[in-house]
């Protein structure tokens, strides 16, 4: 099938040509911080724990799937105000594996009327190539011998190092952050190699209250750069007294976004959102979905409900 052989060629070029945009791509970005910057850990003072689900370009054989799964909280452990968190995640696309686990630990300052989170992230990025490099029809969609390619199943273990900052203000955030810090490497074959590239990320959302604060607007956006290519997402949400929240994201050449999501009497949140292609894939797939759900809790339960946390703008 042509769509096969499409999806394959472009795998091939960007995962063994040091691809550029290794991490995976999110919409609700900004109800997930801590997969890209570690400096939010305990930011909002809360026990927070979220679970994502992304189903990429549907309908597109070997499409990616990602799961990320994030938990922080704030602690005492160096100082009075220490952040701590975890981080999780699955992505698989086509022939490629990768799962991270990560730690997170950020120092928290009083600035102004805000708070600066200044965090970095130690973990282990596990990389699995299974290649089989025939098509469905039958045809080899390579060269099979080329000795740049994985002949079998190559799995490397690397080291991860990341950092940011994460400015929390009570209308505002900023964050700034950076992934693969060491841009480690792991060689197969004869002359194979898999390296991780650097990911700077800049992000920054505002909330104008409206009606009396019974209504929220927050435009924000989210920066994603490899020094090489760059990748914007511009979203706009709406929320309705704390509870319902609805919004639409533009990624320049990409998709166009739209999110829904609540928050229940429990404290239970739940996401969506929908991309709907716009680039040259968009003919192959029937757009992008994401699952979201979440929980915050503060130690003292009593006060759980005057806390707001910066992930739910």
């Amino acid at each position: 099938m042509k769509s096969v052989k499409l999806f394959w060629i472009l795998l091939i070029i960007t995962t063994f040509a040091a691809r550029a945009q290794q991490d995976p791509q999110y919409s609700q970005n900004m109800f997930n911080h801590l997969a890209v910057n570690p400096g939010i850990a305990g930011n909002s003072g809360l026990i927070n724990a979220s679970l994502l689900n992304r189903f990429q370009w549907v309908g597109f054989p070997g499409a990616p799937q990602t799961t990320a799964f994030d938990i922080d909280a704030s602690l005492k452990l160096i100082g009075e105000n220490d952040g701590l968190g975890l981080s999780v995640v699955n992505d698989v696309a086509g022939y490629e594996k990768s799962v991270s686990l990560g730690v997170n630990y950020s120092w928290r300052t009083k600035v102004g009327n805000g708070m600066l989170g200044s965090g970095i992230s130690l973990g282990v990025l596990n990389k699995k190539l299974t290649p089989d490099w025939n098509s469905e029809e039958g045809g080899d969609i390579v060269n099979g011998s080329d000795p740049a390619l994985p002949q079998q199943e190559v799995n490397g273990n690397l080291l991860e190092i990341g950092a940011g900052l994460f400015y929390n203000h009570k209308n505002y955030y900023l964050g700034l952050s950076v992934t693969h810090l060491n841009q480690a490497t792991f060689s197969f074959e004869e002359e194979g190699q898999y390296s991780v590239k650097r990911h700077y990320y800049f992000t920054g959302g505002y909330s104008f209250p409206l009606d009396g604060g019974k209504i929220e607007v927050t435009p924000s956006f989210f920066l994603k750069s490899d020094a090489v290519n760059h990748q914007i997402d511009a979203t706009c949400l709406v929320k309705y007294d704390n509870r319902i929240w609805g919004g639409i994201g533009f990624r320049p050449n990409d998709a166009v976004i739209i999110l829904l999501g609540t928050e229940l009497q429990n404290g239970l949140k739940l996401g969506y959102s929908y991309d709907i292609s716009t680039s040259a894939l968009s003919a192959y797939n029937s757009g992008s979905h994401e699952l979201f759900v979440a929980y915050s809790i503060a130690f003292n339960k009593k006060k759980t409900h005057k806390y707001k946390s910066v992930r739910f703008l």
